[in-house]
């Protein structure tokens, strides 16, 4: 039988103990807040629901999802039949930074690196100066692998969704499928 150095043995455990304590000091998303605002975890699962619709912009592509409540006041006809979503929907928009396929055969668009998640989350009691709706914004740097929140408050989206007052402010329509 051979016998493994003890120098070795020191380099794997140094290594794995670097490795494993990176691997544990991962952030966890779902601790983060915006100061005074809505917190990444009030939105746990986001990234199972329902996809609304997709967006680009000459800097990003985007995905917005949706909570079942909301998809259901969607197929309900909210907001074009002139009713508001239900309290308790929620959108989730994910931004990434587009490039051009390498592999697809036409020239294609697709996410590259992640930029940041956007949150909208319907409560009357809790935002009643913003239209019920409250908003926050979590910046994304991969050399962290952390978010960070943008802005304090939950009404840092309310000024452009004002545009879209008359579709209970929410810019993306639920597209034919």
């Amino acid at each position: 039988m051979t016998k493994i150095p003890s120098w070795l043995i020191a380099i794997v455990v140094v290594a794995l103990a670097v490795f494993g304590g990176r691997a544990m000091s991962a952030q966890d998303k779902y601790t983060v807040q915006v100061p005074n605002g809505l917190a990444f975890s009030e939105f746990r699962g986001y990234e199972d629901w329902q996809v609304i619709a997709v967006s680009q912009t000459e800097e990003l592509i985007a995905v917005i999802l949706a909570n079942p409540m909301m998809i259901e006041a969607y197929r309900a006809g909210v907001p074009g039949n002139g009713t508001h979503f239900p309290d308790g929907s929620k959108i989730a928009k994910v931004h990434w930074k587009p490039k051009k396929s390498a592999d697809a055969p036409a020239a294609t668009t697709v996410p590259d690196v992640l930029h940041d998640v956007d949150f909208i989350a319907k409560d009357s009691k809790r935002f009643p100066d913003t239209g019920g709706w409250g908003y926050a914004q979590f910046n994304y740097d991969a050399a962290s692998d952390a978010f960070a929140p943008e802005g304090s408050g939950s009404d840092c989206g309310n000024t452009c969704h004002t545009i879209v007052v008359a579709k209970d402010y929410i810019f993306t329509a639920y597209p034919k499928r």
